[in-house]
């Protein structure tokens, strides 16, 4: 093992996925070799079809890749079954989506507090971290409002607070400026950013927009299954001062 990937978070080697069989069969990935250490923040990027969902969803344990190796804190994953890999994600990883997927008859608390209460946290304690998590993504005073109440920059706020109430070592962000506006998605960017720099949270971001990429301070772009650049950003973007979060 070298000594970046003893380093790593996480860590893929030889990583394939082929969805279907025989002559319907497609490699969706080809052998990908990827480090990410504690506290980056990477983007990955790609044309449609180019392997940049299925890696995230690898990367996120959401899905189980067909060969290769795949290492979380320098442990081996292969052996772990559907049930291991879900309290795997429940420990460690918080994801956000393009769309919000807030229930919409709650509030936002009662949004935020979900994870929790899967986690069988008591009411009192898990309401005071929901309330901290609004409160650390800018909502402190929305926590009794429903989604339909918020604006769609309010709802990923919602969305990034519930992914962040447990503590994760890994944000997952996929396209979360999706379904915003230039303005929102830049607010939204520097949240991120914020939470990156700040909590230390480690940030894996699928976007194709280079002007979102260009938050990360690491940009991956993959072509047809494979990485086909892995560069660092030394000078990440910030959002506009009337903008920022």
């Amino acid at each position: 093992m070298t000594a970046d990937r003893a380093e790593a978070l996480i860590s893929l080697r030889g990583v394939t996925k082929v969805y279907g069989q025989g002559a319907t069969a497609f490699l969706a990935l080809k052998g990908v070799d990827l480090d990410i250490h504690p506290g980056e923040f990477v983007a990955i990027m790609g044309p449609s079809g180019s392997g940049k969902s299925t890696a995230m969803n690898t990367l996120g344990c959401l899905d189980r890749p067909t060969g290769g190796e795949y290492r979380f804190h320098g442990v081996p994953l292969q052996g772990l079954d559907r049930d291991g890999l879900a309290r795997l994600r429940r420990q460690f990883f918080g994801f956000v989506f393009q769309g919000f997927h807030l229930l919409p008859r709650t509030t936002a608390l009662e949004n935020v507090e979900l994870p929790l209460i899967y986690r069988g946290m008591k009411r009192q304690r898990r309401r005071e971290a929901a309330l901290q998590a609004l409160a650390d993504v800018g909502l402190a005073g929305w926590a009794h409002h429903t989604p339909a109440e918020l604006s769609g920059g309010q709802q990923q706020r919602v969305a990034i607070a519930r992914a962040i109430v447990t503590g994760p070592q890994v944000l997952l962000a996929d396209e979360p400026t999706g379904n915003l506006d230039t303005q929102r998605s830049h607010e939204i960017m520097a949240l991120i950013q914020r939470l990156n720099r700040e909590q230390g949270i480690t940030v894996l971001m699928v976007t194709h927009e280079a002007d979102i990429a260009a938050y990360a301070s690491r940009i991956v772009r993959f072509v047809d299954g494979t990485v086909a650049s892995d560069e660092p950003n030394p000078h990440p973007a910030q959002a506009p001062a009337q903008e920022a979060a």
